[in-house]
């Protein structure tokens, strides 16, 4: 019969002793030392930015336009208005300023250089996937090197076409630039976002640590965090992990991408590049909603109102809308909308202009032209009177 041997007898617990530590390696600060701590954070988290912003290169020339593969990056759009001066115009809105179907050298800014012989003076500030909604949280947030400047903004219609496109039904809904609207008032029926990814947002704004971070992930993880980007995995079957072994600090090349040349999605040669339709003829039928009933117009109101307060000199340019594209029953309601953006316009004293439509044949689709589209379009806005005494109006002593 085996014998077992006897189970070790278990050391006694040790007895605690009032005012002698618990754990023998734990380590207490003093308030001395917190502060030291504190300070040495607090210093780490607001100067990796500012030095930041002076060892990554960032190109810009006269046509530069924000990436599209960067339209979430706030920190780099707010770094291109800092280098804007006295005497050039911010020309402000959505894909259409920015220039969904052309390239650089296609866009309005482009022309209304071109054509009025000042080089650069016209700098491209529109972002790709805006509304007016989120446009009045970039300028707001984002735009402060605006002030005093003069601003050429660009009012989309398409934004008030549907209750769906003005943000305004029940149904949750997906959108771009989320983190840019409000995020509490005024309530927008269809963003269902969850408290803490409310709260993270308004966070991000103020805190330009998180945006310097959002900005790494833009620039050179895919618009992915660090474990995403690690983890991510192609559609083959069974799927890869290309970046699985791969260091992610060699991904961070102190160079901020630039916009590829050969973009088979946008200028001339593109199979996008082309006219909305082929007989002109129109059958679509908006959903328009009411003025006093639209939080995009509200929201576009806020932004002139902003703009103003800040001492810009505010300059409103009212479409071109596609008026092609709709149903001749469709006209009506879309004109007396319209007028009413202009009535309030008059009523608060801005400056606007309402181009002429363009032929049918230079509309991509109901809002964005195509090249000669802009090229006529900026053709336009610089033969009226009120571009020329805008023009004229010279803002520099006030920058």
């Amino acid at each position: 019969m085996e014998r077992r041997s006897p189970s070790p007898t278990p050391p006694p617990a040790p007895v605690l002793v009032a005012g002698e530590p618990r754990f023998v390696n734990a380590m207490r600060l003093s308030l001395r030392q917190w502060t030291l701590v504190a300070s040495f954070l607090a210093a780490v988290l607001l100067a990796t930015p500012w030095v930041w912003q002076r060892i990554e290169r960032f190109d810009t020339g006269l046509d530069y336009r924000i990436p599209y593969a960067l339209s979430k990056d706030y920190w780099l759009y707010e770094r291109r208005l800092h280098r804007i001066t006295p005497s050039q115009i911010a020309v402000v809105g959505d894909s259409v300023v920015w220039g969904e179907y052309v390239r650089p050298d296609g866009t309005l800014s482009h022309f209304l250089n071109e054509q009025s012989e000042t080089p650069g003076r016209f700098l491209n500030a529109g972002v790709n996937g805006l509304f007016p909604l989120a446009l009045e949280g970039l300028v707001r947030y984002y735009g402060g090197s605006l002030h005093g400047g003069r601003v050429l903004l660009h009012c989309n219609v398409l934004w008030m076409s549907s209750p769906k496109a003005d943000l305004h039904t029940e149904k949750e809904q997906r959108f771009n630039h989320a983190d840019l609207v409000p995020q509490f008032l005024p309530r927008i029926p269809c963003y269902r976002a969850s408290a803490d990814q409310r709260l993270a947002a308004v966070v991000d704004r103020h805190f330009t640590f998180a945006q310097w971070v959002n900005h790494l992930q833009n620039a050179y993880f895919q618009q992915q965090n660090f474990l995403q980007w690690t983890l991510d995995e192609t559609s083959g079957n069974p799927p890869s992990h290309p970046n699985a072994f791969k260091n992610p600090f060699a991904q961070i090349t102190l160079t901020v991408p630039a916009e590829r040349t050969d973009d088979p999605d946008r200028g001339p040669d593109s199979p996008r590049h082309k006219p909305w339709s082929t007989t002109g003829r129109g059958t679509t039928r908006f959903d328009w909603v009411p003025l006093e009933d639209s939080l995009q117009w509200a929201a576009f109101q806020r932004l002139v109102t902003l703009l103003q307060a800040r001492n810009n000199d505010v300059l409103v340019v009212v479409g071109p809308f596609n008026e092609h594209i709709m149903a001749e029953e469709n006209l009506p309601a879309f004109r007396r909308l319209r007028e009413g953006i202009v009535t309030w316009l008059v009523e608060h004293h801005v400056k606007h202009i309402v181009p002429a439509v363009l032929p049918s044949e230079l509309y991509a689709d109901a809002s964005h032209p195509l090249t000669e589209g802009y090229r006529l379009l900026a053709e336009g806005l610089l033969s009226e009177s009120v571009t020329r005494a805008w023009l004229g109006n010279d803002r520099t002593a006030v920058r």
